[in-house]
């Protein structure tokens, strides 16, 4: 199935071939100390979820979205060409890719990731949104520190994770996720913008939280790595100033019963959802049922 100008929102299933390899059937599962360790500090590595020819499938995608319109673009939440706020700098995001793409939608239903996010969660998994994340070698702009949550509040209660995935090797050279450690723990903070400068979050921090970014720590990945986080651990990454891209896609998920907390559009085209009625249908189908995986899943 080609996808173009396909709403594939409309499939709660794989469509393609790419994610059909019985290799992949995501037997690894997250170890006992690596569950603690994201209990401590708000995020863990997730180790390798995509083979060379998924990634390569995944980077032939997105090669076509950098291009607007593209075939079935009027399926994208949000298409940011450029989000930085820096001329001289280029931030790619948009939110929506699974609705077009085969690869990208059948990724939400990758084992190698899905059951280790429903070992972090402790339940069912539902799909939130998905979100690419590119900076172009040279010139590819900053992420600034923030916490996922803060852009989630229409959406109760806060039991949602992220998944990040290196479609390129990520580095300290070319902009790689850096993570608060411990952060999880604080309250939620306001937005202070996504793709302003670094220290942006400054104005709303204590004088103890800004004494903990000293201790932030780089999340170097190689491409086809994952790394999951807690949504209000804080995270951001800097500019890419090397001669290496640096693309990653995210699947941002959250626990079968989430509600909606807002009469309004919680994603732009997809219906409203009343305040207080559970997430689900058609753009928030139900990826993993089972809460704890299986005895075969380890």
């Amino acid at each position: 199935m080609s996808g173009a100008g396909q709403d594939l929102s409309e499939y709660h299933g794989p469509v393609g071939s790419l994610f059909a390899s019985a290799a992949d059937s995501g037997k690894t599962l997250l170890s006992t100390a690596e569950l603690q360790f994201f209990e401590e500090h708000g995020y863990v590595r997730g180790g390798n979820v995509l083979s060379s020819d998924q990634l390569l499938g995944l980077r032939n995608e997105l090669g076509r979205f950098y291009e607007a319109p593209c075939a079935g673009s009027e399926f994208w939440y949000e298409y940011h060409r450029n989000e930085a706020e820096s001329a001289e700098e280029i931030l790619f995001h948009a939110l929506g890719a699974w609705r077009m793409a085969p690869g990208f939608h059948d990724l939400l239903w990758h084992r190698r990731w899905l059951a280790k996010a429903s070992q972090l969660l402790g339940t069912p998994v539902r799909f939130w949104h998905d979100q690419l994340f590119c900076k172009p070698p040279l010139q590819g702009g900053s992420v600034a520190w923030h916490q996922d949550y803060s852009y989630w509040t229409r959406t109760k209660p806060m039991s949602h994770l992220t998944c990040w995935i290196a479609l390129d090797d990520a580095t300290v050279e070319n902009g790689c996720l850096h993570y608060v450690p411990g952060s999880h723990q604080w309250d939620l903070l306001p937005i202070t913008g996504l793709a302003g400068g670094m220290d942006a979050i400054e104005d709303v921090l204590t004088f103890e939280q800004k004494k903990a970014f000293a201790e932030a720590q780089p999340m170097e990945l190689a491409a086809g790595e994952c790394v999951f986080h807690h949504p209000l651990t804080i995270h951001g990454s800097f500019a890419n100033s090397s001669t290496r891209a640096r693309r990653a896609t995210v699947v941002n998920v959250f626990s079968d019963g989430v509600k909606s907390a807002s009469d309004e559009v919680l994603l732009a085209g997809v219906p409203v959802v009343p305040a207080g009625e559970k997430m689900d249908g058609q753009f928030f189908p139900l990826l993993y049922p089972a809460g704890v995986p299986d005895d075969g899943d380890s």
